[in-house]
């Protein structure tokens, strides 16, 4: 599967759509985030379009930000980043790059859902249960807030084992593309395959959605996760990384 820019670009724009941030600013294009907690994602900013015409000024304004929110800045680059050469600007400001992730893409077909897996439209206390027990703590809060804010159309997807919620998943449909969230494995139901059947069933529910792709950003050190969606269908077609000053 070839991956060209056009739809990396659009997958990433239904990324940053499917999981709001508590906080935004446009600064020049760029889409400041700030949220508290520990999301990286939720507390970056988004480098998927730039209108200005001096990066420089517009990283001095969101170090700004972030210093007025006691927060260290942020930013989250990919293939295709804007403007192109800002990873050396950051570079040159003092910026170190931490954490990768690797956006997986498919194209979507349609599986048969198991009859395992649960979907609603909100999540529910099992759900968020599962999902939420699974994450560092100084990341819940926020994220169960930014889960009240998930533009629809959406799906959420709980898969069970021996009667009790085993596996997560959220599914958002935007951009023509659908976009996978919040996969997790309750510790004591892993390697049991619910993972797998709540992606079965997203993949389902996505193929009715106006959606020509369905895609994923994971750890790119993550190698069972990654072994899992590879087994699924999806390949690799960009990459992302996180800065921090």
């Amino acid at each position: 599967m070839r991956i060209g820019r056009a739809e990396r670009v659009r997958m990433e724009r239904a990324h940053v759509r499917a999981w709001p941030a508590l906080r935004t600013a446009d600064i020049d294009g760029w889409l400041w985030r700030g949220s508290g907690g520990g999301s990286q994602r939720a507390n970056s900013v988004s480098t998927v379009d730039f209108t200005g015409s001096d990066p420089e000024r517009a990283v001095a304004e969101v170090e700004a930000l972030y210093a007025a929110l006691g927060a260290p800045a942020r930013f989250q680059t990919f293939d295709d980043t804007a403007p192109t050469g800002l990873p050396q600007v950051l570079r040159a400001r003092g910026y170190r790059e931490t954490e990768a992730t690797v956006t997986m893409f498919k194209r979507p077909g349609r599986p048969e859902a198991p009859a395992c897996v649960t979907v609603r439209d909100t999540a529910w206390d099992d759900w968020l249960g599962v999902y939420l027990g699974e994450i560092t703590a100084n990341r819940r809060q926020a994220n169960a807030e930014i889960l009240a804010r998930v533009p629809r159309p959406r799906a959420f997807f709980g898969a069970a084992r021996g009667g009790s919620l085993a596996a997560t998943a959220l599914c958002v449909a935007g951009h023509g593309c659908a976009v996978i969230e919040c996969v997790a494995t309750a510790t004591a139901a892993r390697r049991q395959g619910a993972a797998r059947d709540a992606l079965l069933a997203l993949e389902h529910w996505a193929a009715g959605q106006d959606a020509d792709l369905l895609g994923l950003q994971v750890v790119a050190t993550n190698a069972p996760a990654i072994a899992l969606y590879r087994s699924l269908g999806f390949v690799p077609g960009a990459e992302n990384r996180f800065w921090v000053k």
